[in-house]
């Protein structure tokens, strides 16, 4: 363990400037705070906070960050308070300690109410100050190495796994390679042990006393040399987990993966990478399709280097990765490289578009489940590059579609987009974009989200907007209909209503305000009677005999399908259909076909007369079509279909034998006047046997 003069003296010798005065002060504080307690090794608690400390002291971090690791454990595992601590060392370090608690209950279990609320307060946190992730990555890392020394099996499995889930993810995506790929490997060594050691010792056994690594290594500089490049070159074997990974995913062996050894080569200018890119290639044939210039097109968290695969001597695949040593801290430290000592320039978390996206995220999060999801697609995706037209870079998760592109550019483009053209072809929203393509998002004011968008949209920052549009609008539009059912509730009393009457009503119902008696009413939260009760007591009295029928058919014009109101898909009503809503206890409408055989199986269901509306147009038919078994037969129903102006939504066939086969088609028509006459040209037709609705 560090000794208080050692750990104050470390930060000295790379900031003599550092208050070295609230180094000793947060020393002295978290040894008598920790008192007596004891960790698993069984050393003092203490040390735990001071390891911590010294791996920030490696990173040169300012003296604010190496106080807050010192104190990291103080509030949750001791009788500190945030208060205390604020007045002893300022609030600026007891913010940091209080975000590194909250991280620190998260629990991988996206079920769990308390893990998203722990989220939510982290990310709060952490886009105030990014200090407090590189705190509790350090702690995290410190408890890896020491996690042997817990006896329990399943909490160490339970902590690996946390390991590998959350923080190796958090440590990618800032860029802390170094931090990520050693909490990898020892969480990997816990979670799947026997698949560590058998590639450990088969990484030994293809050595074959020989040092490749060395050999290659040192020819590779002398090469450089030779042209004039004076490199620092170092290589090394990959380690376990991504092996590991790599044999998952391609499903091959060891021996079948050609590049399990990657070299580095740390050159003085950016133009001396490039330089020494063409040295390489021109020496050994290049892999197709594994380099990858990442100084051009740096990654979302910073990370710039060129990255090659070439086969070296004719049969081995090495990977090569040629940087600067500014690019090399960054790549092994990634934000922490920032937060050095000596750095004045602005502070990353103003620079970090993802932790804003986060943030945003929080904002539009319904329930915690949500926010889990959303979080974890944000922060643990891979990669892939794409570009607006004028050239700017869009960091995107695999699998991304241009909605996820333009709610990555803008929330309102996002919001009104129509269509998309990737490399200048118009294509449909839900087209997979592949790295490297230009993509322009086609807009309309008068465009908003759909829900069908979920389907394709992948990015938690594109769901979280979708699900909060069509939240609001269910909303809006399920008051709306509320309303038009509370005007002939109020219809129905025997008597006019004063103006108070409303304000009353809500009291005795014990809602907060108008539109949250409209919702209820709309979701049958209340029942009619209990609605009349509170308008004007007395006059529900016998209302199961007595009350007086719904004096006019509610207008759902104007209203979209799936929010405030659903059409039954069993009998799938249109424009022009007599139609019967059915309410159930906090639920949209269900709207029927009056004669629809579901009702007759409803026992007590409460309906609702339902219309149209003035010139509704707009619906989805389905109808059933036997054909001739003969050539063209379907071919002269689609031109039927398009000749009376409807729109094939999908068709399947349904069965089939020597002479007929009946296909169900799902239509696009304006109303049950042109559905009839669909049917009837239908009927005529000598290929067609019988059409009616399904």
């Amino acid at each position: 363990m560090l000794r208080q003069y050692e750990l104050v003296d470390r930060v000295l010798s790379y900031d003599p400037t550092a208050d070295e005065a609230l180094l000793n002060r947060a020393y002295v504080f978290s040894m008598h705070a920790h008192g007596s307690q004891k960790r698993a090794s069984g050393d003092p608690y203490f040390s735990h906070p001071i390891e911590v400390a010294g791996i920030l002291t490696d990173l040169r971090l300012d003296d604010e960050t190496i106080a807050t690791a010192i104190l990291h454990d103080t509030i949750e595992d001791t009788v500190a308070t945030p208060e205390e601590i604020s007045a002893r060392f300022g609030p600026s370090v007891a913010r940091m300690v209080d975000g590194v608690t909250k991280l620190s209950k998260i629990e991988a279990q996206t079920e769990s109410q308390r893990a998203a609320e722990n989220l939510r307060k982290f990310l709060l946190a952490m886009s105030d100050d990014i200090r407090v992730l590189l705190v509790k990555l350090a702690d995290r890392l410190h408890n890896m190495r020491t996690l042997h020394h817990i006896a329990n099996p399943e909490k160490r499995r339970r902590i690996a796994k946390e390991t590998m889930d959350i923080y190796a993810p958090l440590a990618e995506r800032i860029g802390m390679y170094e931090f990520m790929k050693e909490m990898q490997t020892l969480a990997f060594r816990q979670l799947e042990p026997e698949a560590f050691e058998s590639i450990s010792r088969r990484l030994e056994s293809l050595k074959d006393g020989e040092d490749r690594i060395e050999k290659i290594g040192g020819g590779l500089k002398q090469l450089l040399s030779r042209s004039g490049i004076e490199a620092q070159v170092s290589g090394r074997e990959k380690h376990p987990y991504s092996i590991w990974k790599k044999m998952s995913e391609r499903h091959v062996s060891l021996e079948q993966l050609s590049d399990i050894m990657a070299f580095r080569a740390i050159v003085p200018t950016e133009e001396e990478c490039y330089r020494a890119l063409g040295v390489i290639h021109r020496k050994w044939p290049m892999v197709p399709g594994r380099f990858k210039d990442y100084i051009s097109t740096p990654k979302r968290n910073g990370y710039r280097s060129l990255h090659t695969s070439v086969f070296h001597a004719g049969d081995t695949r090495i990977e090569i990765q040629i940087r600067t040593e500014a690019m090399h801290a960054q790549a092994e430290y990634g934000l922490a490289a920032h937060w050095a000592y000596k750095q004045d320039a602005v502070r990353p978390d103003t620079q970090i578009r993802w932790i804003q996206d986060l943030v945003e995220i929080l904002d539009n999060a319904d329930s915690p489940e949500e926010l889990l999801e959303h979080t974890k697609m944000a922060m643990y995706q891979d990669r892939i590059f794409a570009f607006t037209p004028r050239g700017e870079l869009i960091q995107l998760p695999k699998g991304a579609t241009p909605i996820d592109f333009a709610y990555a550019v803008h929330t309102d483009l996002g919001d009104q987009s129509v269509g998309a053209k990737i490399n200048g072809r118009v294509v449909p929203l839900r087209t997979e974009i592949q790295n490297g393509d230009q993509v322009q998002i086609l807009r309309s004011k008068a465009q908003t989200p759909q829900a069908n968008w979920l389907n394709f949209a992948i990015t938690g920052k594109a769901r979280a907007a979708i699900r909060r549009h069509i939240r609001h609008k269910e909303r809006d539009e399920t008051v709306a209909l509320g309303h038009k059912l509370y005007d002939d509730i109020v219809a129905r009393l025997p008597a006019p209503v004063g103006h108070d009457a409303l304000g009353d009503a809500l009291k005795r119902l014990n809602l907060a305000d108008e539109p949250a008696l409209m919702e209820a009413i709309a979701r049958q939260q209340v029942s009619d009677s209990d609605v009349m009760e509170a308008l004007m007591p007395g006059s529900a009295e016998g209302a199961d005999t007595g009350m007086a029928p719904q004096r006019t058919a509610i207008s759902i014009k104007g209203l979209t399908p799936g929010m405030a109101f659903t059409l039954a898909d069993c009998c799938r009503p249109v424009p022009g259909d007599r139609i019967v809503g059915v309410r159930r206890p906090g639920q949209p409408i269900d709207v029927h076909v009056i004669s629809c055989p579901r009702l007759e199986d409803g026992e007590a269901l409460d309906w609702v007369d339902i219309a149209w509306g003035d010139r509704a147009e707009g619906g989805t038919a389905r109808i059933a079509v036997t054909l001739r078994n003969e050539p063209g037969a379907l071919g002269a129903v689609a031109t039927i279909i398009g000749g009376h102006k409807a729109n094939i939504l999908g068709v399947q066939l349904d069965n089939r034998d020597t002479t007929f086969h009946t296909n169900t088609i799902d239509l696009e028509v304006r109303d049950a006047a042109h559905l009839m006459k669909l049917l009837a040209a239908l009927r005529a037709a000598d290929a067609v046997s019988a059409a009616q609705r399904a």
